[in-house]
């Protein structure tokens, strides 16, 4: 039996095969919906360009756990916490706790992502780290958008503010500062794979902070599926062998 359509005869095989292909295709639409894009100021050995970084993996691993993709993309910090904000980007990777209070769309997933280890780098200045104050003498470099910084040395010597790790770096090559801020993680990472040997980490680090994801408020629904996944991967063993593999080894071959 054939059923007219528009004009057209269709067999009810016809229609079904049409039905079939529609809500495929309605299928691989919400399955490209469900990519999340959060901004991501990381380096080696947390992100790495080839993907396979820390954060890259754990990252993937607990979004994949939570039902949707992982997608980071490299914005100027600031620019990056601003998008966010203001639903351009679904949010940030990468932050410290408390920042709801300034960029009100935002929503922390209360789960720690991991530590940063805040740290000083620097050619000719030696000393003893005592926290923040005792960078305060110094010209101090750091990237723009971070805001622990942002809030800590305000009042050094003077403060240069810069967009990515390249930039900061250059800072202490061309003697602009005295000291510049970084995680010592990937600061360490980024001395090695630059083969830069005349700029010194400076210990113990300033502060050691919790990291958290951030998504905007449109992504509410996901904040608790997330947390539950991250406690997940740290309560199986996966979190601890992820970090060792990527981190711990990058960091002991790359601290100068």
């Amino acid at each position: 039996m054939r059923a007219p359509w528009n004009g057209l005869d269709f067999s009810r095989a016809d229609i079904s095969v049409v039905l079939i292909v529609g809500v495929m295709l309605l299928w691989m639409e919400n399955i490209s919906a469900a990519e999340l894009v959060l901004n991501n100021v990381n380096g080696p050995p947390f992100t790495t360009p080839q993907h396979d970084g820390f954060l890259d993996r754990i990252g993937s691993m607990a979004f994949g756990k939570a039902g949707v993709q992982l997608r980071l993309i490299d914005l100027p910090a600031e620019r990056g916490l601003v998008n966010a904000n203001a639903g351009i980007d679904d949010g940030d990777l990468t932050r410290i706790a408390g920042l709801e209070a300034v960029y009100p769309n935002l929503v922390r997933v209360p789960e720690k992502l991991l530590d940063w280890n805040f740290s000083a780098f620097s050619r000719k200045a030696n000393f003893k780290v005592d926290g923040w104050g005792s960078l305060l003498p110094y010209r101090v470099g750091f990237i723009r958008g971070w805001k622990i910084a942002e809030a800590n040395v305000g009042a050094a010597a003077s403060v240069v503010m810069v967009d990515d790790e390249r930039e900061l770096f250059d800072l202490l090559r061309k003697d602009r500062v005295d000291i510049v801020i970084y995680t010592r993680e990937m600061g360490a990472s980024y001395l090695r794979l630059n083969k830069i040997d005349n700029v010194k980490l400076l210990e113990p680090p300033i502060a050691v902070r919790e990291m958290f994801i951030y998504l905007n408020r449109k992504h509410i629904d996901l904040v608790p599926r997330l947390a539950s996944a991250l406690r997940d991967l740290k309560a199986d063993g996966t979190y601890d062998r992820e970090y060792r593999a990527a981190v711990s080894l990058a960091v002991r071959s790359a601290t100068p």
